[in-house]
C-alpha cells in the first residue's frame, strides 16, 4: 500500500467481535482507509481468540504500515470475567502495536463519544450517523463494532492535532503557531 499521509490504526477491542479501522490522514483532512470486525467464535479456547487478535493486528500492521495505534480502553462494568476476558483482549493488541514499533494511546468510551458527537453519552448510532456527516461515509457496516474502531481512530487524529495538543508541544504563541501550521490558518 503507497501511503500518502499519516495512517492511525483504530481498534475496539473485544472476545467476540474485534473492530478494527485504518485512516489516513493527509493535509489534515481524515479519510476511511477500510474498516471491519474480525469474528472471534463463542466455542473457540480463550487462548485461541487471543492469538487470532494478535495475528490480526500484526496483519493490518503490515499490509497498512500504520504510523500509530489507537485502542478503546475497556468499559468498566460489574462482571470481574468479563473485565479480565476483555482486558486480555486489548493487552494482545497492544502488544502487537508494541512490538512492531507504533505509538499506543489509548481512549474511554466516553472520550471517543465527546470527541466524535459532543456528547459523551451519545449511543453508538448517534456516534455512526456524525462519522457518516465527518467522513462523508454512505454504507453503514454490519456491526457497530467496526464504525467503534473508525471513531476510537477519528478521537486519536481530533486529539493528537487539536490546537491546545500542539500549544504543549513547544510553541510560543500564536505566530509560532502560525509559522509551523501554515495550512491550518485561513483567510476571510
Amino acid at each position: 500500500m503507497m501511503k500518502k499521509g499519516n495512517v492511525i490504526l483504530g481498534i475496539d477491542p473485544g472476545t467476540l467481535f474485534m473492530g478494527y479501522a485504518l485512516m489516513e490522514v493527509t493535509a489534515g483532512k481524515p479519510q476511511l482507509l477500510m474498516m471491519d470486525v474480525l469474528k472471534l467464535s463463542g466455542k473457540k479456547d480463550a487462548y485461541e481468540k487471543l492469538q487470532k487478535i494478535h495475528l490480526k493486528v500484526c496483519e493490518l500492521i503490515i499490509h497498512y504500515k500504520p504510523d500509530t495505534f489507537a485502542i478503546e480502553a475497556p468499559f468498566y462494568g460489574k462482571n470481574v470475567q468479563s473485565m479480565l476476558k476483555l482486558g486480555r483482549a486489548q493487552g494482545v493488541a497492544i502488544a502487537a502495536a508494541m512490538q512492531a514499533g507504533l505509538s499506543v494511546t489509548e481512549y474511554s468510551p466516553k472520550k471517543v463519544k465527546q470527541s466524535i458527537t459532543g456528547n459523551g453519552n451519545a449511543d453508538k448510532d448517534q456516534v455512526w450517523k456524525m462519522l457518516q456527516r465527518i467522513l462523508s461515509l454512505e454504507e453503514k457496516p454490519d456491526s457497530f463494532d467496526a464504525t467503534d474502531a473508525l471513531a476510537v481512530a477519528l478521537c486519536h487524529h481530533y486529539q493528537s492535532s487539536s490546537v491546545l495538543g500542539n500549544l504543549t508541544k513547544g510553541l510560543k504563541g500564536w505566530e509560532d503557531f502560525i509559522a509551523k501550521n501554515p495550512g491550518r490558518v485561513t483567510g476571510k
